[in-house]
């Protein structure tokens, strides 16, 4: 996987429903992040995985952002642990081998096309300094 600078950030403050739970909820975001690393890592690949305390889709949990230098940033929502992980790293990989970030439809997995929250342009270079 060519991973370049790209980072997926999970948020760990989103909260689902769960009406089996005392409290009537979870917060996902943890397990998503570390069934990530270990996916991640049982593929040979280094890319980083970070826990943010939030990234504001809070009505669409679990989230997570793909970033990296001069690319296109994709937020994408509703994913599950249980069972987007394999999709989340396979659109993670599509990503990764774009030249600016912008994973062709045919590309994304079912749940990066039904999740896709935002994508925002990459900040512009620097001026060169001559």
């Amino acid at each position: 996987m060519s991973e370049g600078d790209l980072t997926i950030f999970v948020c760990v403050a989103c909260q689902r429903s769960r009406a089996d739970l005392p409290e009537g909820f979870d917060r996902p975001g943890l397990a998503l992040a570390e069934a990530l690393r270990e996916r991640i890592a049982l593929a040979g690949s280094t890319i980083p995985v970070e826990p943010v305390d939030c990234l504001a889709v809070c009505d669409r949990p679990c989230t997570v952002a793909f970033a990296a230098g001069g690319k296109w940033t994709y937020l994408i929502g509703d994913l599950d642990t249980d069972t987007h992980t394999d999709e989340i790293v396979s659109a993670a990989t599509h990503y990764a081998a774009s030249a600016n970030g912008i994973v062709a439809w045919k590309d994304r997995p079912a749940s990066f096309r039904k999740g896709v929250v935002a994508r925002v342009p990459p900040l512009p270079a620097p001026p060169q300094q001559g």
